[in-house]
């Protein structure tokens, strides 16, 4: 037992689910769980000039998937219209940012190409004028990033922390776009099958500051970059709830902390639910990355978990 929490234990809702702690991550259970620390304040100067203040209160990054396969909402808004409409409501329900992602990062799934990523992100961003919140680009791929920025993206998400294409990194700095580093092991395709990290903390500080040196190296500012330790890529459910409840780990990285748990699959192994009937146990989780210090939350039910967001934080200034 350290500190109220059992390292081996087991409990039903719908499945039986039995959780044991490696000896780092009992080193790391071992600390209090009260949040004793505000956010510390960054602030992002997007290149149209906006400005991002991250630390006083939480930002809400909206999730819309523009391909047929993403896990939670694939195919719903596929079609240009209905993604255009999406991103609006995205932007009325309270979203800061919205994010678009023209290719499917679940597990198990395969890349795709750069034409066909395109021609599913591109007809989308042409008609997005009219968003008066900032858009980011989910992409790993330079070409679509660059081309994503020129109609009016100022945010690229990595999820391969600059693995996966390298070059992303100077069309970045070029264009003078934030880039969000996001750590996976392996890629989509496999990630779920590789050998558990033996590591998991280090793992993630030890690559995420490796592609923070390749960002700058290549002429993207620090005051530019935000980190996500990649809750979901290639982490056991008993990691991923570490990771959670424990993301002053990643405060020596001394960058803004962006965090996705929305609908993931930790969530249903837990709960036994579906992806669209996740919600309250992502705003579990939600409030808990608040409550540990993360600056962004990516979220698909944007209206609902607006309203735990600016309660979990009105709780943290209190």
């Amino acid at each position: 037992m350290l500190q109220g929490i059992t390292c081996d234990y087991a409990w039903k809702i719908g499945l039986e689910a039995r959780l044991c702690c490696s000896t780092e991550l009992a080193r790391r259970l071992a600390k209090p769980l009260a949040f004793v620390r505000m956010r510390k304040k960054f602030v992002i100067n997007l290149r149209d000039g906006r400005s991002i203040v991250l630390g006083d209160r939480t930002v809400v990054v909206g999730v819309l998937n523009v391909t047929p396969d993403s896990f939670s909402d694939g195919g719903l808004h596929f079609d240009v219209v209905q993604a255009v409409d999406r991103a609006l409501e995205l932007e009325a329900e309270g979203a800061d940012v919205v994010e678009i992602g023209g290719e499917s990062t679940r597990p198990g799934s395969v890349r795709v190409s750069v034409e066909e990523e395109l021609s599913r992100v591109l007809p989308v961003l042409r008609k997005l004028k009219g968003l008066r919140v900032p858009i980011a680009i989910d992409t790993y791929k330079s070409q679509v990033a660059a081309e994503a920025i020129a109609l009016g993206a100022s945010i690229v998400n990595d999820i391969s922390a600059l693995r996966f294409d390298p070059s992303l990194a100077s069309v970045v700095a070029r264009e003078r776009a934030a880039l969000v580093l996001m750590h996976m092991r392996g890629e989509p395709a496999t990630m779920q099958r590789m050998d558990p990290s033996p590591e998991i903390f280090s793992e993630i500080t030890s690559d995420l500051n490796k592609a923070i040196s390749l960002a700058e190296s290549q002429g993207v500012r620090r005051d530019m970059l935000v980190v996500d330790p990649g809750i979901g890529f290639g982490k056991t459910l008993e990691q991923n709830l570490a990771i959670l409840n424990h993301l002053e780990r990643f405060e020596k990285l001394n960058l803004p902390l962006m965090i996705g748990t929305s609908r993931k699959s930790f969530i249903g192994r837990i709960t036994g639910r579906t992806e669209t009937e996740r919600a309250f146990g992502s705003a579990a989780s939600i409030a808990i990355a608040i409550l540990r210090g993360a600056h962004l939350l990516r979220v698909h039910d944007v209206k609902e978990m607006v309203d735990v967001i600016r309660v979990a934080d009105a709780i943290v200034m209190a």
